[in-house]
């Protein structure tokens, strides 16, 4: 008996995550956990959760949603709130019965493979695992991730047996939703580990030096960084312009355009032949500018916005998708995260007077370090083995976490 149990404790867990490219955050925040699950040698599958009903399905989804956010942010706003308002008042919404439409690819895949448990930073998924349970379906132990700091439409319709929310603050609109207190788990947002390393500015200046154009060198002032999120939604043209205007000759402007090869293009045509100002479309070294950057000015996307103040990079918020990201800045605002304003011309004065006021930027280090550790994926597998190790097909519901 003693070597099963022995045999049990050893075993590594097979984790399921899932979500879906209607925005970078969600699937950045599924990559954060399966890196770290597979360091600590779990087994960590990270597919595509619309790609089980094919690739074309994904694509034609993801690229909607995108060009949606980029070309029609006030529509985006304005579904959003509608979205809130039909939450309230029907037990299923429409979002619910289009993802159930998924529950026969999904059920394939988990049937497939013996997970021990399944996370979900993404509501898409979410919608579709309930509806399985509802119908009688097997289902593993299902946690779902929020990826902002507000309780989005529809997380209250959803059935998961655990659910990870940014802090105890953001949970009470979890519970506001109909989601039980017992359920929720204030762990955070998960980030990829490097955004927690402790990194020299100087090697991180030196580091990012070599990922400009080819013959460009960084000048011996500010560097400001200017990131327009996963998808390069905002007015970046016109922050980089009146960034270009107030600061000094010497200072540095990068900008990191996402996936929007339509700004890319037309900030590369302006600023081709300037010094001062660095275009750079996608890049995966993204903790090396933000250790590096004097000022960050982005947009308030959950995961870029935990990912900057996990590495401790003073930020100030610009033009927020209305919805879910008017709440994210709403609550770093408030907590002493991030600063903002009104207009542009306000957007960067700011961004100027915190990279030149070195006590202004410590006191925002200091909120971001308080609160953020960099640890969520750690602590959702420690809850995972600590409830779960070891799981078995029959397993009875998770205990209540102490």
């Amino acid at each position: 008996m003693m070597n099963e149990e022995r045999s049990a404790e050893k075993r590594k867990l097979n984790i399921l995550i899932l979500s879906c490219s209607t925005g970078g955050g969600h699937n950045a925040a599924g990559r954060a956990m399966e890196e770290y699950f597979r360091q600590q040698g779990q087994i960590a599958d990270f597919p595509d959760y619309l790609a089980f009903a094919g690739q074309k399905v994904s694509d034609t989804v993801g690229r909607i949603y995108v060009k949606t956010v980029q070309k029609a942010p006030r529509v985006f706003g304005m579904v959003y709130r509608l979205g809130d308002a039909v939450s309230r008042h029907v037990k299923h919404s429409p979002v619910y019965y289009v993802n159930s439409m998924m529950a026969e690819y999904l059920d394939k895949c988990i049937m497939g493979k013996e997970y021990d448990v399944v996370i979900v930073p993404h509501l898409f998924p979410a919608e579709t695992l309930t509806r399985m349970k509802n119908k009688g379906k097997k289902v593993p132990p299902v946690i779902g991730v929020a990826t902002d700091y507000t309780s989005i439409p529809f997380w209250g319709e959803t059935d998961c047996d655990y659910y990870v929310v940014p802090s105890e603050e953001v949970g009470k609109e979890f519970i506001r939703a109909g989601i039980p207190q017992e359920k929720l788990l204030p762990f955070g947002i998960p980030v990829a580990p490097a955004y927690a390393q402790e990194t020299d500015r100087e090697e991180a200046v030196g580091k990012i030096e070599e990922e400009l154009p080819e013959g460009r060198k960084l000048k011996p002032g500010k560097i400001y960084l200017i990131v327009g999120g996963s998808m390069g939604a905002g007015n970046i043209c016109g922050l980089v312009r009146e960034l270009d205007r107030q600061s000094d000759r010497e200072d540095n402007i990068l900008v990191i355009c996402g996936s929007n090869q339509q700004i890319y293009d037309k900030l590369q045509k302006e600023y081709q032949r300037e010094g001062k100002v660095q275009i750079l479309g996608w890049t995966d070294k993204m903790p090396l500018f933000l250790h590096a950057a004097d000022a960050l000015f982005t947009k308030p996307g959950g995961l870029t916005s935990t990912e900057a103040a996990t590495a401790g990079c003073p930020m100030v918020h610009i033009d927020p998708i209305p919805g879910c990201e008017t709440a994210n800045m709403s609550y770093f605002v408030r907590h002493g995260y991030s600063i903002t304003a009104k207009t542009s011309e306000g957007q960067v004065a700011a961004g100027i007077r915190l990279a030149h006021d070195d006590s202004m930027r410590e006191r925002m280090r200091e909120n971001q370090r308080r609160d953020f550790k960099g640890d969520t994926s750690q602590k959702i597998l420690q809850f995972i083995e600590k409830r779960a190790v070891p799981l078995s097909r029959s397993a009875t519901p998770w205990p209540t976490p102490t």
